[in-house]
């Protein structure tokens, strides 16, 4: 048996760990021609000896047929590229000069160690580094800079100290938290030398030498990769690792053990895409930020298969576009997306910009509902992963305005009502959801909601960046529109990761339960709980309510043995002159909104940060309490909420009612009733009691009436007419004859 064990440990290691390429050391380009596979040796064996010459030719012509663009066509591109973006050089220019004046060519890449000026190196700059991005903005710059040899040897001087550096064994590695060959970092790193590469390779200063030794460099990287991705591990780190290995292996798929590397990556991305894109579509980590991402890993790969006619199986290529199609979903009218979470592509923006990749869906799948969304012209960045035939397809961009309304991610736990496509149309999102694998990126803002009304984000949430020493306070409660009791919040136990680079999560947060909701009806309606509050002894529900696409009432609902103070927090700007039961916003093209309480609250406070500002209406002292709050929308000054009026109107709606009934607080619009804190109400000669104090709407029509329950719990139906008791679920009817 111990005998056994020894050959399956030997085995195991040949089958997993004996590459031929190396991935702990760095390779000389005289091994280069060792480690091609026999149908190429046999290529060069006609011409007799490789040289470093003929290889490096051979490998030009290579990528000038397989790289998302030829690199014969830089020049122009480059000149293109100037035109279409001319504020880039501003950029590129800024980073570069950044990037030269912090590290040398030869920078220590294990801290610690300081800039060029003497000042410390940080984890947060090490992981910088170590991804290569400002190195991108150096080979632009070496355009601009019309062409001066000096950025070409910068760049081959960094790439080669890593390479010392890793035979020295003077690196930061994994479990320091800031590992340089950490599949993300390395990943990431491969994407952008890749792009560099194809940058320079017509250019005489970029010589044969180092045209193969980038790809060596390129080839011990994707060994590693592959060494330590053996098995599949959450997340958007591994993902962008195996993505980088599958480009190397489409790339440099001359070489031995490449189609080892090409099925494997292969299988453990579609095993990411099986286990992280949730069957709603959506990305399992809940962000706008990390889809995008993942659809960057996603889309490297199947742009240089379709380039090279590899096959990509129908589940890739559907899961992948069903990640473009998820986008579309999270719409606003101005083709933005709400912020979910950990978004940090523009820190404090209160929108997400999704045109860039729905651009890149569009010219993967032409797809009209893509285009509707897709621009002219691509980002910048993305500019140089397209080919010279794909720009001229935005030139004459299909559109189709999607037909979609209302929808909802059940899985992800995103609830968006939305009232049309026109550009004053309104949307509103509710986060009802909880990664239990990885809540790593999560905020606390469960049940949190924010709106888009008449071309304007009204009630925000906000983009946060990881190296932002307030990334705590951005992302948890007191920068989102949830309810509060006392000084807790929905997110606790924060702390930052080991690598010092800033990102923080919390250990524990608040789980959610949907209780039911209801979409594309007069009446949309959602009903969610949390576990927030129990640690204190406190029950918490909230009710969302669309009514008829005018105007939302949010109810948020305590219980508790003890007395507390229970609030709502949202997030704007707001004038206080009619508080507490009124606060006001106005935008730049003179519309607004208005967060008006029904029952009446003590207090407002308000607080602020970045230039964010927040408002908190407050109940003190109480054991039970309900907000009922209208979240009031305006396109202009006098469609506003009429302060003056002691029983204002709400688009056609009155707090008077001809309904007899106990309720707490009513809303009546001709035939339609909302009640809250019901427990009676005569309806002709019936008398219909509830068996606790309950929300429903009554609709009368057609000589019947109908009662929906709004409420969050279950309940019974007494009636004068009937001796049944008669048990009611949230959103279900009761009809009255």
């Amino acid at each position: 048996m111990k005998l056994f064990k020894i050959l399956f440990l030997v085995f195991f290691s040949i089958s997993v760990y004996g590459q031929k390429i190396p991935s702990k050391k760095s390779i000389r380009i005289t091994e280069l021609a060792n480690l091609l596979n026999d149908d190429v040796k046999n290529y060069f064996s006609k011409d007799g000896k490789i040289t470093v010459k003929k290889l490096a030719s051979y490998f030009r012509e290579k990528f000038s047929e397989r790289y998302f663009y030829n690199y014969k066509t830089v020049d122009n591109r480059f000149t293109e590229y100037a035109n279409l973006y001319p504020k880039a050089i501003e950029s590129h220019t800024e980073r570069s000069l950044d990037h030269l004046a912090k590290f040398s060519s030869k920078p220590s890449w294990k801290l610690p160690f300081n800039y060029q000026n003497g000042n410390p190196v940080n984890a947060y700059a090490l992981r910088h580094l170590a991804r290569q991005h400002k190195m991108v903005d150096i080979a632009l710059y070496y355009f601009y800079k019309e062409k001066d040899a000096r950025y070409i040897d910068y760049f081959t001087a960094q790439m080669q100290s890593l390479n010392t550096a890793l035979e020295q064994n003077k690196f930061e590695t994994i479990e320091d938290g800031n590992g340089v060959y950490e599949s993300f970092r390395s990943g990431y790193r491969i994407l952008n030398w890749m792009q560099i590469h194809n940058l320079f390779l017509g250019e005489e200063a970029y010589s044969d030498k180092d045209q193969l030794n980038t790809i060596a460099t390129l080839l011990q990287h994707a060994s590693y990769l592959y060494e330590v991705n053996q098995k599949f591990a959450s997340g958007n780190h591994q993902t962008r690792g195996l993505s980088a290995l599958a480009m190397v292996s489409i790339m440099l798929r001359d070489f031995v053990d490449t189609d080892v590397w090409y099925t494997h990556a292969m299988k453990l991305l579609a095993e990411h895409l099986s286990k992280e894109i949730n069957n709603d579509g959506f990305q399992f980590e809940r962000t706008i930020h990390y889809h995008k991402s993942d659809i960057g890993n996603y889309f490297y790969v199947y742009q240089l298969a379709k380039n090279s006619n590899l096959r990509v199986d129908d589940f890739w290529k559907n899961k992948l576009e069903s990640l473009f199609t998820t986008l579309t979903k999270t719409a606003f009218p101005d083709k933005s997306a709400p912020v979910f979470s950990d978004d940090t592509d523009t820190p404090w923006a209160e929108k997400n910009d999704i045109s860039d990749a729905l651009t890149l869906g569009y010219l993967l799948f032409e797809n009209p509902s893509f285009g509707y969304f897709a621009n002219t012209k691509l980002s910048a960045k993305m500019y140089w992963y397209v080919s010279e035939n794909q720009l001229k397809k935005l030139q004459n961009i299909k559109e189709e305005q999607p037909t979609f309304n209302s929808v909802f991610f059940s899985e992800t736990g995103y609830y968006l009502m939305r009232e049309g496509w026109e550009r004053k149309d309104k949307v509103l999102a509710i986060s009802a959801g909880l990664d239990a694998k990885k809540p790593d990126h999560q905020h606390g803002d469960i049940l949190g909601i924010q709106i888009f009304a008449n071309e304007n984000v009204i009630l925000p949430n906000y983009q946060v960046r990881y190296s932002l020493k307030d990334l705590e306070l951005f992302k948890n409660s007191m920068t989102k529109n949830v309810a509060l009791v006392d000084n807790e919040v929905l997110g606790k136990k924060y702390s930052s990761n080991k690598g010092g680079s800033g990102f923080g999560k919390f250990k524990k947060i608040a789980k959610p339960t949907v209780i039911g909701y209801q979409l594309n009806k007069d009446l949309e309606v959602f009903i969610g709980s949390h576990d927030g509050f129990e640690n204190i002894g406190v029950k918490y529900a909230r009710q969302v309510i669309n009514v008829e696409n005018d105007f939302w009432i949010v109810k948020d609902n305590f219980s508790s043995d003890k007395n507390h103070i229970y609030k709502q927090v949202w997030q704007g700007h707001y004038s206080l002159e009619n508080s507490p039961n009124l606060l006001r916003s106005s935008f730049q093209n003179g519309s607004g909104l208005d967060i008006y309480q029904l029952k009446n609250i003590d207090e407002i406070t308000t607080d602020g940060a970045r230039g964010k500002q927040w408002s908190v209406a407050s109940k003190i002292n109480e054991k039970n309490f309900n907000f009922i709050t209208i979240l009031f929308p305006f396109s202009t000054y006098d469609a506003r909420i009429d302060e003056e009026k002691e029983n204002p109107t709400f688009k056609g709606w009155s707090t008077e009612t001809i309904i007899k009934s106990d309720a707490e607080s009513v809303l009546s619009k001709k035939d339609k009733h909302l009640l809250f804190g019901v427990k009676e109400i005569t309806l002709h000669k019936t008398v219909i009691n509830f068996s606790e104090k309950v929300d429903v709407v009554v609709t009368k029509n057609e000589g019947k009436f109908t009662i929906q329950s709004l409420f969050y719990k279950l309940f019974y139906i007494n009636t004068s007419s009937n001796s049944e008791q008669i048990l009611i679920k949230p959103l279900g009817f009761y009809i009255e004859k």
